[in-house]
């Protein structure tokens, strides 16, 4: 039986506008309709940004986690809103709240992106949010965003 909530890099790309070496969500293993989503970015030491952070101790940019983060968080928003968002719906930042680093993620890793949807109202979403590494919370944010329709001259 297929996996209802099959949603790999194929239909990721899809959904999200980023590419290589912005996008940053590898695969969706759960969705939860209105209120959660999992999904998993596999960190490897051939990603550019290791070059220069930190070449001698590779260390994955906070910043990257919260973007990895809030990703996730609009494959959500998408799932939520339907199909016909994928070709002239952007998602973009409104906001970043109470933002905490526990631990570093590193080459290797499989950091774990946990949403959950704590708010919606008039095109803007809020969500709690968890970044994880084995178990161990790597970094924690409210993450808040909007949509804006895109149109063919802009």
């Amino acid at each position: 039986m297929a996996d209802p909530c099959h949603v790999d890099i194929h239909r990721i790309r899809k959904i999200l506008p980023h590419r290589y070496p912005f996008l940053l969500v590898d695969k969706v293993l759960a969705h939860a309709p209105g209120d959660s989503l999992t999904a998993v970015k596999n960190v490897t030491v051939n990603e550019p940004f290791f070059q220069g952070h930190f070449p001698d101790r590779p260390v994955f940019p906070g910043v990257l986690i919260l973007e990895a983060l809030a990703q996730a968080s609009a494959i959500h928003a998408s799932l939520d809103v339907g199909e016909e968002i994928e070709d002239d719906i952007i998602f973009l930042f409104a906001g970043i709240d109470n933002v905490r680093f526990k631990r570093q993620v590193e080459p290797g890793d499989r950091l774990l992106l946990e949403v959950r949807q704590t708010n919606y109202k008039r095109r803007i979403w809020k969500y709690a949010t968890t970044a994880t590494v084995d178990g161990h919370v790597a970094a924690t944010a409210e993450v808040i965003f909007t949509y804006r329709i895109v149109m063919e001259d802009d």
